[in-house]
Formats: C-alpha cells, structure tokens, sequence
C-alpha cells in the first residue's frame, strides 16, 4: 500500500509527490465527515468527527514543515498561506454564496441581520469568535434554528491555526538553530508545551463556561498539538502488528462511540476531547508499518478514498441543507428517507464543487505561482462580499423607510374605541430588520456614583426639571417595560433610572444560571435604591414558564420588599407575560398574523389568579396587564397591527409603547397620584 505524509490541499499542482501517501488517514478523514454527517442529520448531536479533523489537519502541516526544515529547503510562508487558502477558498466562497441563496428564499427576516453578520464571519475565519460572543450575550437572539453558517466555526480555528501554526514552527526553528539542537526535538518541546498549556485551559474554561470554551481557539489548541506530535513522534510509535491491529481496531470503535457515549456539544472540548482525538490517533499510530489485519486497509479501500477526496465540500454543503430542510418542514425528528435526501443531495453537491470548481483550479498550472494565487483568492472574496454588501445596504433602506412608517395602533384598539384595526395591507411593525431597535436603553449612568458590580447595569434617563424620580430594578423582562414607561416619563417629566443584569430577577433565592454575581448585584441594586431614595420602584413579580401554566412568585421576593423598605418609596410589582417555546416574532413571519400555530390559550401558558397579588399591601402595588396581552381567553401573536414577541418571551418596544396610557392609568390607581 502506497502512503502519504502529505495533505493534497498543500500539494503544488503538476509537482511530483515525493512522500509517500498515508491512504489510511484519508480514510480516516472520509470515516470523520460520515460521522460528523450522519450524526448531525440524525441527531443534530455531535460525534467528535470535527475534533479528528483539527487534529489531522495539524498532523499533516507540521510533517510538511518538518521534511522541509529536515532537508534544508525554505519554508516560504507566504507561498504556503496562499497555497491553503487558494484551496479552501473557492468551496467556501460557492457554500457561502449558496447559503446566502437559501437565507434569501426561505428564512424569516427577522434573521437576516445575524446571519449577514455571520457571512461575513465565515468568510474572514472568525466564525468562531462570533458565536462565542453570542453565547455569552443575553441579549443575543435566538435564531429560529441554529445558524445555517454555524459549522463555520470549526473552519475558522483551523484558518486561525493555518496562519499561526506555521509562525511558531519557523519561530522555534529559529530557536533551535541559535540553541544547535535538532529540529525534531525542538518542535517536540514546543508542541508539548502548547498541548499541557491549552488542555490546561481547556479544561478550565469548560468547567466555567462551556457554551463559550466550545468555540474558543485557545480551547482547542491542545487538538492541533496532538496531530503535531504525532507526526513529530512517528519514527517512536511503530507497534508489533498483531497490536498495531488491536489498538487500530479499538481507535475505530472508539471514535464510531463518541457521539453515542458522550453529549460532544455540552462537554466539549476539556478534557473529553480526549476521547475522538486519541481514537484517530491510534487509528493512525496503527498505520505506521506492518497494516495488516488492521483498519488501514479497509480505509485505504475505494469508497473511503473517493468520500475523503470530496469530504472537505460534503462538510460544507450538508449543514446548510438540513438547516433549510428543517426550517421549511420543521418535522419532529428527521426520518430515514429525509435524512438519506439530505444526504443525497449534499453528496451531489460536495461532487460538483469537488471535481467541478476545486480541483480544476488546483491543477490550473498558472495558479501555482503566487501573484495568480493572490488574484484567485482576492476575486472570490470579493465575489462573496459583493452580493453582502449590497444586501446590507437594502436591508438598511428597508429598515429606514419602515421607520417613517406611521404607527400602527397596538393596544390602542383594545381600549380607544376610535381606533380600528389597521387594514390588512398595512405592514407589520417592528419591522424585522430593527429588532435590535426593540430594547429599550438610556444613556449610561455617571461609574463613580456606582458599585462596580452595578456599573454596565446602570442607565439614566434624565429630566430638567424632574416631577418624580423611578427606578427600575430586575433582569430582561423588567427591562422590556421600559417600552411603556419612556412616553410616560416624557409627558410626566420623570427621571428614570434602570439597574438591569440579564438572567438576574431581583428576588432574593430567584435562580439565576446566567450570571455568576446575581447575588452581589441583587445586594448591590438594593444599596443604591435605598440610598438614592426614588419616588417609585417597579419590579416583576412573577416568572411564567414556556408553554404552561405554572405561573410563580419570584421566589424570594418577599425578602427583596424588605430590603427596599429602607427606600421609604412605594413599590409596583409588574405580572410577566406569557412565555413560549418557539419565536413569535418568526412564528408570524413565517405562518402570518392569523396562524393557529402563534397562538396560544391563556389558560395554556398563565396562572388563572396573578401569583403575586399576595404581596399586595399599603406599600406594595400589584399591577397586570394581562388582559391587553391576553385579550378574550386567548393570548395572539399580534394586536392592532403590532407583533407583541421579540422572541421567545420578551415584549416588543414598539407594542409595550402603545400600553403606555394602560400603565399610567394602573399607576395611578394604584399609587393615587
């Protein structure tokens, strides 16, 4: 069997091959992306293929550099980043240009903005960075499934580690020749170093914020340096056949079980990345010498070669199908026959960008030289931010004229008997290209008034000549009201002041699994309400929960009253809306205002009494606007032209705006003013 130490994507066109070939680990790679498939078209688990694929990639660069430095020839960076990027250029760009296609046909606009910004990301190698920043945003929305550019990330930290791994080889050769030594060994120490400090990390990171550590390069380092001390440690690793065979045969089992086993997306990387990433290497380690009665021949055969030549584009293409796939039929599970359409159709496409775009530029003979190179990989970006930018900017235009729409009424309907329901060929507001718009925020308050705990929760809405100071305590759904108290505070003259934290309800033993210092900021919080001494307090004082009717009291809020006692101001404790397993806002885009499918009984999703009427006192006011969210029994998708969900749960501004007079009358009969 003929065997490669080499990665095609690094080979120069019409140069002979000098090395020989590991078939196997093109194998290895084909059985990775069946994997990586299969899994996610079944499952939408992950198997551990992605973790086998950092790990070979690094495997076969640093055995490149080491032939080179070995033999005394130069390593030339420059050629080599142009060579690795003129070849994953092209699919990318064509995968990426495709995805946009499909976005544009049949995803909710609500979307666009997110997953433009994605593009963008996907095409400069930063995917990862992008989805690790919207893991730790509460105020990221969720998209109605995950994001057809999200297998990007992995493409990312391997481009991240193309453009580094090459700098530390030629920095520690650098080394290594002032110092004598080897380079072999030199790069062994390095790697070594690299691999300790990176698990080290990651498995730091995992333990503290797994969601974030899962796209975080640092995190995944550890991968890459086990494929380069792989191949730095071959001449060692050769195994008596019979046990070459056995540790072969058990790497495969393991790496077929990883995703079976091990929940890859909630643990990973840490230390169970282990786990794939041992498994390939003792597949590899197998290879090595005497194959027989081992997996590298039946990796070596015919279909694992012709599935690892079109890997690369399959890995691609088959995301972004079964995200659509699921978006348009949105079935509870993927059969057998759809899956295997899904598939079918990612093959066929893998085939014709394979054989029909990358390899022909790979084997054009003038792109082997640099200044062609360079021209192919400026033209396709900018074939690809061509049709983004343009789209960006319609989408701004859009934006801007809906905004000079006149508004549509809302809950004015509801209470204005002038006021009737907007025709039909009325748009819909918000328009779903601002949503980003639909959060309420003012102006940051003054740090050094602030504990530090409470600084980037502290916004001011200042008034000349203040008639009444309020502040607003609590976490996301206290800050959608903002919506309603903003016109009140401009036609009463108010000064309002917000302490808001994402994730963290002001009530004393309220769980609160997005943020780690709730209870230094709840502490906090009440500090500053007592020694700023404002008219009027609104808090929430119930949490619903998804799609049932085990509506609650925030629990520990009775505590939390009393720790704002000191404030000597009256407190109004708001009823939550209801909250849903789905996005309403897309629900609307996608089936329109009237679809059964948006709706929901009231009964269904709230409690039949407000659960915090019990805290209703002399000082204590209980305020709910059920009955404008809710109207007759059945709690609708849209009211008077308006959605009322951003999302999932939260209240749109524009909606909450039009419950401006509802909320000052409630605050006025309460507070009697």
């Amino acid at each position: 069997m003929t065997q490669v130490l080499d990665d095609p994507a690094t080979r120069t066109p019409g140069r002979p091959e000098t090395v020989a070939r590991r078939l196997d680990i093109d194998g290895l790679r084909a059985l990775a992306i069946a994997l990586v498939v299969v899994y996610h078209v079944w499952s939408l688990r992950v198997s551990g293929g992605v973790d086998v694929f950092l790990m070979i990639s690094a495997y076969f660069l640093t055995a490149s550099f080491l032939r080179k430095a070995e033999g005394g020839r130069p390593l030339r960076l420059g050629g080599y980043w142009l060579g690795r990027f003129r070849r994953l250029l092209p699919a990318a760009a064509v995968t990426i240009i495709g995805t946009l296609g499909l976005i544009w046909m049949w995803f909710p606009r609500s979307t666009w903005s997110d997953l433009l910004e994605q593009a963008w990301a996907s095409l400069f190698y930063v995917e990862n960075w992008a989805l690790a920043a919207a893991e730790v945003d509460y105020y990221a929305r969720d998209l109605v499934l995950p994001s057809p550019f999200q297998h990007f990330w992995s493409l990312s930290v391997q481009g991240q580690v193309f453009l580094a791994w090459p700098l530390l080889i030629v920095v520690a050769l650098g080394v290594a020749r002032l110092l004598r030594v080897r380079p072999r060994p030199a790069l062994i120490a390095v790697f070594s170093v690299v691999f300790a400090a990176s698990l080290a990390y990651s498995i730091h990171i995992t333990a503290e914020n797994q969601a974030f550590a899962y796209f975080d390069t640092g995190a995944r380092l550890w991968e890459f340096a086990i494929g380069s001390l792989l191949a730095l440690l071959t001449p060692w690793l050769r195994l008596p056949r019979v046990l070459a065979a056995v540790v072969g045969w058990l790497g495969i089992a393991a790496l077929i079980a990883c995703g079976l086993l091990l929940d890859v997306r909630a643990g990973f990387p840490g230390y169970l990345a282990l786990w794939p990433t041992l498994a390939a290497a003792a597949v590899i380690i197998a290879g090595e010498g005497d194959t027989r009665g081992g997996p590298a021949r039946l990796l070596s055969a015919w279909p694992f070669q012709r599935l690892g030549t079109i890997a690369y584009a399959l890995y691609l293409v088959h995301w972004p199908i079964l995200i659509t796939y699921l978006l348009l039929f949105d079935p509870p599970s993927v059969t057998l026959g759809a899956g295997a359409t899904v598939i079918g159709l990612s093959l066929v496409l893998a085939i014709v960008i394979t054989y029909g775009i990358e390899q022909p530029l790979q084997r054009w003979q003038p792109l082997s030289r640099n200044t062609p190179a360079l021209a192919l990989v400026v033209v396709l970006i900018g074939l690809t931010t061509v049709p983004l930018t343009i789209w960006q900017r319609v989408e701004a235009q859009t934006v801007a004229e809906a905004a000079r729409q006149v508004p549509n009424p809302g809950a004015a309907i509801l209470f204005d008997p002038l006021i009737v329901e907007p025709d039909d060929a009325v748009p819909l507001l918000p328009d779903a290209g601002s949503l980003d718009a639909e959060w309420v925020w003012y102006d940051e308050c003054p740090a050094d008034a602030l504990a530090s705990v409470l600084v980037e929760t502290c916004s001011h809405r200042a008034a000349e000549q203040p008639s009444r100071s309020v502040l607003v305590i609590g976490d996301s759904h206290a800050q959608q009201w903002g919506g309603a108290l903003t016109p009140i505070a401009e036609e009463e003259g108010w000064e309002l002041t917000t302490l808001l934290r994402g994730g963290c309800a002001f009530a004393a033993d309220e769980p609160a699994p997005w943020a780690d210092d709730c209870d230094e900021w709840r502490a906090a919080a009440a500090a500053y309400a007592v020694e700023a001494k404002p008219d009027l307090i609104v808090l929430m004082g119930t949490k619903t929960v998804p799609e049932s009717p085990d509506e609650r009291a925030l629990q520990g809020l009775d505590v939390s009253i009393r720790d704002l006692s000191a404030a000597g101001a009256p407190l109004v404790l708001l009823r939550d809306n209801p909250r849903f397993a789905e996005n309403i806002f897309a629900c609307v885009e996608l089936g329109g205002p009237d679809a059964a499918e948006c709706s929901r009984d009231r009964s269904a999703v709230l409690a039949a009494r407000n659960p915090a009427d019990v805290f209703e006192g002399d000082d204590v006011h209980v305020v709910d606007l059920t009955d404008y969210l809710c109207p007759d029994l059945t709690c609708p998708p849209v009211i008077g032209g308006v959605v009322i969900y951003i999302d999932h749960d939260h209240i749109t501004r524009t909606y909450a705006e039009s419950l401006a007079p509802i909320l000052r009358e409630a605050l006025q009969h309460a507070l009697r003013w």
